[in-house]
């Protein structure tokens, strides 16, 4: 199960995205890219590849989520107390936070300050909160990271990690795709190699499908 949390201004509504808006105009200039795909797509290994190659680039920021479960070692991640979290979130330290498979992830507030310089953020995050950022940010580009489902399967079970909890419930999980349909999908079943590349030229603007 996937929840997760929309509040603006003091209303204390509850929708089915989790942006905090820290103003009513959109945040810019800079792009927020959100990278999104199902459990076993390879995200992180991407991710962690694109980063390297964009270490140069102080205009491009990969910013660590905040999560209240450990962190594996393919991620690069910062591991928070449920207390904690829970704090942060009512304090508005949170640019975007959402919930799923019974543990809660975040990006802090500061990616905003980012854009706002001009800078273009990109993270791995649930697709449940794009439809609330692509309202909030101004330029806000979706990146699909999947593959095929025997792909999937292999790698989670290969990954085995106590924390995905049941294979069968992450491989089924469903979200609304009217509200979160990507910009640019990447298949990611070549190499790793390849498939980063295409992510890197997606994040410089560039030409990706080469």
């Amino acid at each position: 199960m996937v929840r997760s949390v929309w509040r603006e201004g003091g209303e204390g509504r509850v929708t089915d995205a989790s942006v905090i808006a820290e103003q009513r105009a959109a945040i810019g200039p800079g792009r927020l890219i959100l990278v999104v795909g199902p459990s076993g797509a390879g995200k992180d290994t991407l991710l962690g590849l694109a980063k390297a190659a964009c270490a140069d680039d102080r205009g491009i920021v990969f910013p660590r989520r905040l999560i209240t479960r450990q962190a594996s070692a393919s991620e690069d991640n910062e591991e928070v107390s449920a207390e904690a979290f829970q704090r942060a979130a009512a304090s508005g330290d949170y640019a975007m936070h959402w919930e799923a498979h019974g543990h809660r992830y975040a990006l802090s507030r500061a990616i905003n300050d980012d854009i706002r310089a001009g800078r273009t953020v990109i993270a791995n995050v649930s697709r449940t909160v794009i439809a609330a950022a692509r309202r909030n940010y101004a330029s806000a580009i979706v990146v699909l990271v999947t593959a095929p489902p025997d792909v999937l399967a292999a790698r989670l079970s290969m990954r085995a990690r106590s924390s995905d909890g049941l294979l069968a419930q992450r491989l089924a999980r469903t979200v609304d795709e009217s509200t979160s349909t990507p910009d640019f999908t990447i298949v990611n079943s070549g190499t790793a190699e390849y498939h980063a590349r295409q992510l890197v030229r997606i994040i410089k603007g560039e030409r990706w499908d080469e």
